[in-house]
């Protein structure tokens, strides 16, 4: 399949600690604020609980303490970023991240998306780092955050 060159890939950046995240606008069920969280006891300290949304428990992951990029503390104005699951368990199709500040919708030009290879290994749950114009965002390993999510939290 061949692309126009002003074809555009549809991106939702969000904060994560010290870094910005681009996940694909296709994985992103709803963007929401001020969302209650239950705690899940003995969680890893990145399974920050998990909100209830349209009848769904679904967990709720900091990316920047998994990956490494910092705390990010659960407040009454939390901010969540609901993300369709795609590894098919039918019985958590949802996911979600905790951010600090509201998602923001991007267009990216494909050939605007350039991997930076500057470090030579990753944090965990990172599948590459990425520029956009002058600034980096981290591209998340979606299939790794849900395998550390059946390993920290099985759902039976």
């Amino acid at each position: 399949m061949s692309y126009a060159s002003n074809d555009e890939i549809r991106g939702v950046l969000i904060q994560a600690g010290t870094e910005r995240v681009l996940l694909p606008n296709a994985t992103v069920a709803e963007m929401m604020s001020n969302v209650p969280v239950a705690s899940i006891p003995d969680a890893p300290a990145w399974l920050l609980g998990q909100i209830e949304w349209h009848g769904w428990e679904v967990p709720l992951m900091s990316f920047a303490r998994l990956s490494g990029q910092g705390e990010e503390p659960v407040v009454s104005k939390n901010k969540v970023v609901v993300l369709k699951a795609l590894g098919g368990n039918a019985r958590r199709p949802y996911f979600a991240l905790l951010t600090q500040t509201f998602p923001q919708l991007i267009s990216v030009p494909r050939d605007g998306l350039l991997a930076d290879a500057s470090e030579e290994t990753l944090p965990q749950g990172v599948h590459m780092r990425v520029l956009l114009g002058e600034q980096s965002a981290l591209l998340p390993d979606l299939d790794a955050l849900e395998a550390a999510l059946d390993e920290a939290h099985p759902v039976n």
